[in-house]
C-alpha cells in the first residue's frame, strides 16, 4: 500500500532528501570521519570497532595499498615501504624534505622540484599517499550510510600555508571525494564543544596533534564565530615527544644514532608506548631487542619523562603567547580553554597548559575525536541538510601576503590575521615611459625585503598601452577563499587589459619558517623600516635619473653649456651616493639635482605649451576644455 505525504501548510509536499555528509580529520598519527545521522554527530568505526584509522599506508608490489592497523604491522619490519606521518610531508619542497627526511626513514627523489618518496609499489608523492588513506575513510563512510557521500568537510591546521592547503585538496580530489570546505582545526573543535551555544566570550583552542600544533584565540559573538589571532608551528607535536624519548633510549643502551631503519622504527614504537603507559604510572619498564639475543632493560619514570618533554611542550607556549599579543589581549580575558589532539592526553601537557592560562582546560571530548566530529557537523549544514540553521566561521590567514615592488620590497596587501574569505586591491603603476608589461611577483611573509619572504608565485601582465611612466593605472587584486587558498589578479584600468593566477605553489614552508619570520619580523622591524627608506630612495634616485636622461634626449637643445656641466656634475653625484646607504645624502642629492634642473623643466613646460598652441586660437582650446 502506498503512502501519503503530508506536509504542513505551506511547505514543500515532497520532504527534503538527507544529503550524505561527512567530517574528515587527515591527522599525523591517526585519522578519522564522522558524520551527523538521525541529529546524532558520531565518528565511524571499522569492521572491527576501530574509530581510529592510523595515517600508514604500506606499499608493496604484490598488492594494493595497505591502509590503517594492518599497514602499522609492517612498520618495523619493512619501514621504508610503510608511510606514517605523510602529513608532515604534505605542500613541502625538496629541500624541507631534506631536512625532515633525515628524521623519517625514508628515501626521496626529486621530480620537476616535487618530492617523492621510493616505494616497492613505484615513487610516489605525499599527496598520493594522503589520498589513499582518504580513500580508506571515504570506503568507511559509505559502507556505514550505505551510498555515496555528497560532500565532506577536511580539517588542517591553522598554520597550513597555501601550499599545504592546496596539497590537501588535491589529495581528496585523488581520492573522488568533492571538498565542501577546508576547515582548520581549532575551529572545528570549537563547533564539537558547541562553544556557539554558550555565552559570549573569548576562547583559546589548544590543539597538540601527532605532528603539528595550533593555538587559535576565537571570539563569540551573537552566533558568530571569528578567530581573532592564530599561531602555532605546522612540524611540532606528539612524534617530537616519542622521538626526545627515543634518543634517550638509545643514549641509555649505547645505541649509534646510525642504528638500522628496523631498529629505529621500533624503538619509536617503544617509546609511544612507554609515553602513555606513565599517563598513569609512576614508572615503566623498557627493554629493547638488540639483536643476536641480546636486550637491552632499563626504567623510565614519570620524573625523567617530564625533563624530556618539558622543552617541547614550553616551545608551544611561545606562539601562545604571540597569538595573545596578535590579539591584544592578556590570559585574564580567555573566558575557556579548549584541548584538542591526542597528545593533550598527556597530564604534563594539561597542567602546563593551566599553568599558562590560569584556568582548568576543557577535556570533555576525546581530543583524538573532537576535530573530526566538529567538522561533521560543519559538512552536514554545507550539504543542506539544515537549512534553517546558519553557522558562520570567520577563519583567518596566518601570514601577511603581499607583492614585489622595485627595489625588491615587499607591498603587503592582505595582512596576517585578516578573516577570510576576503578580497583587497590596490593601483601600481608602471617605472618607464613607455613600458608594455609588467612582472608580478607573489609573496609571503612578515619582513619588507622580497629575500626575507617566501615566494609563492610570478605572473606577467601584457598590453599595457605606451605611456609615460605613473600614468598607467594597474590595479592588483587579491583573493583569498574560505577554504585559504590564493587567486591574485592584475588589470591596467584604461583597457581592461586582465591576467590573473591560481597560486598554487609547489613548496611550502620549512618545518619553523613561520615560527622565524614572525620573530624576525619583530627582531628586525627597526632594521627594516630604515632598510625600506634606503631602498624606496633609491628607487626614486632611479626614476629621477631616467626622467632626466630621457628629457635631455628628446629637449637637450634648451640646454646652455654652463647647465649642462652642472646638471651633468649633479647626476653623477646622485648615481655615486645611490649606490650607498645613506638615506639622507640620497635625498638632498635628489634634491639638489631639482634644483639645477628647474630652470630646465619650466623651459621644456612652455616649449610644450608653445607646440600645443600653435596654429590654434583661444576659441578652440575653449571648445576642448568644454569636451573634456
Amino acid at each position: 500500500m502506498s503512502l501519503l505525504q503530508i506536509s504542513e501548510p505551506g511547505q514543500a509536499t515532497a520532504p527534503h532528501q538527507h544529503r550524505l555528509a561527512a567530517g574528515i580529520d587527515l591527522g599525523t598519527t591517526n585519522s578519522l570521519v564522522a558524520t551527523v545521522r538521525s541529529g546524532i554527530t558520531e565518528t565511524l568505526a571499522d569492521e572491527d570497532g576501530h574509530h581510529l584509522l592510523p595515517s600508514v599506508v604500506y606499499y608493496s608490489q604484490a598488492q594494493a595499498p595497505v591502509v590503517g592497523y594492518p599497514a602499522t604491522e609492517h612498520a618495523a619490519t619493512d619501514p621504508q615501504n610503510t608511510i606514517a606521518s605523510v602529513k608532515r610531508l604534505m605542500g613541502r619542497g625538496v629541500a624541507d624534505v631534506q631536512h625532515i627526511g633525515k628524521e623519517l626513514p625514508y628515501d626521496f627523489t626529486d621530480k620537476d622540484g616535487m618530492p617523492e618518496l621510493k616505494t616497492a609499489a613505484g615513487n610516489l608523492s605525499p599527496v598520493q599517499v594522503s589520498a589513499d588513506i582518504l580513500l580508506a575513510l571515504k570506503k568507511r563512510a559509505e559502507d556505514s550510510l550505505g551510498g555515496e557521500l555528497t560532500g565532506v568537510v577536511i580539517t588542517v591546521p591553522a598554520y597550513f600555508d597555501d601550499a599545504q592547503r592546496q596539497a590537501t585538496k588535491d589529495a581528496a580530489t585523488l581520492a573522488g571525494l568533492k571538498v565542501l570546505r577546508l576547515l582548520n582545526e581549532p575551529t572545528a573543535a570549537a563547533v564539537a564543544y558547541g562553544l556557539d551555544k554558550n555565552a559570549e566570550g573569548i576562547y583559546a583552542i589548544y590543539d597538540l596533534g601527532g605532528g603539528t600544533f595550533d593555538i587559535s584565540i576565537l571570539r563569540l559573538q551573537r552566533g558568530v564565530f571569528e578567530v581573532m589571532a592564530t599561531a602555532g608551528d605546522s612540524a611540532l607535536g606528539g612524534d617530537d615527544l616519542d622521538r626526545a624519548i627515543s634518543l634517550w633510549i638509545m643514549q641509555q643502551a649505547n645505541i649509534a644514532d646510525t642504528a638500522s631503519r628496523q631498529l629505529s622504527r621500533q624503538i619509536q614504537s617503544i617509546a609511544r608506548t612507554a609515553k602513555e603507559t606513565l599517563t598513569l604510572e609512576d614508572c615503566v619498564s623498557i627493554a629493547v631487542p638488540l639483536g643476536d639475543g641480546k636486550h637491552w632493560q632499563g626504567e623510565l619514570s614519570r620524573a625523567q619523562l617530564h625533563e624530556l618533554v618539558d622543552p617541547l611542550i614550553q616551545k608551544t607556549l611561545l606562539p601562545c603567547r604571540r597569538a595573545l599579543r596578535d590579539a591584544n589581549l592578556t590570559t585574564a580575558d580567555i573566558k575557556e580553554v579548549v584541548m584538542v589532539g591526542g597528545s593533550t592526553r598527556m597530564p604534563r601537557v594539561r597542567d602546563k597548559v593551566r599553568d599558562f592560562f590560569g584556568c582548568e582546560p576543557h577535556v570533555d571530548i576525546d581530543p583524538d575525536k573532537v576535530v573530526a566530529i566538529g567538522a561533521a557537523i560543519q559538512a552536514d549544514l554545507l550539504a543542506g541538510n539544515k537549512p534553517d540553521e546558519e553557522m558562520l566561521l570567520l577563519d583567518v590567514i596566518p601570514l601577511s601576503l603581499g607583492i614585489e615592488t622595485m627595489g625588491s620590497l615587499v607591498e603587503k596587501i592582505v595582512p596576517r590575521n585578516t578573516t577570510i574569505p576576503t578580497g583587497r586591491a590596490q593601483d601600481f603603476t608602471t617605472f618607464k615611459d613607455g613600458q608594455t608589461a609588467m612582472a608580478l611577483h607573489v609573496v609571503q611573509g612578515e619582513r619588507d625585503l622580497v629575500s626575507d619572504c617566501r615566494s609563492l608565485a610570478r605572473f606577467e601582465l601584457r598590453g599595457i598601452p605606451p605611456m609615460v611612466a605613473g600614468a598607467a593605472r594597474i590595479r592588483v587584486t587579491f583573493q583569498v577563499d574560505a577554504d585559504g587558498l590564493l587567486n591574485v589578479s592584475a588589470e591596467e584600468q584604461t583597457t581592461g587589459v586582465r591576467s590573473e593566477i591560481s597560486v598554487k605553489p609547489s613548496y611550502g614552508l620549512s618545518d619553523s619558517d613561520i615560527e622565524r619570520m614572525l620573530l624576525e619580523a619583530n627582531a628586525h622591524a627597526g632594521e627594516d623600516a630604515q632598510t625600506r627608506m634606503l631602498r624606496e630612495q633609491q628607487v626614486e634616485a632611479d626614476r629621477v635619473m631616467d626622467a632626466l636622461k630621457a628629457a635631455i634626449q628628446a629637449d637637450g637643445n634648451l640646454l646652455t653649456e654652463a647647465e649642462v656641466v652642472n646638471i651633468e656634475a649633479a647626476l653623477l653625484h646622485l648615481n655615486s651616493v645611490a649606490q650607498g646607504t645613506d638615506t639622507q645624502t640620497i635625498r638632498q642629492a635628489i634634491e639638489q639635482l631639482d634644483i639645477v634642473t628647474r630652470d630646465f623643466a619650466s623651459r621644456r613646460m612652455d616649449s610644450a605649451i608653445r607646440k600645443a598652441m600653435a596654429g590654434r586660437g583661444v576659441n578652440e582650446f575653449m571648445e576642448d576644455s568644454e569636451h573634456a
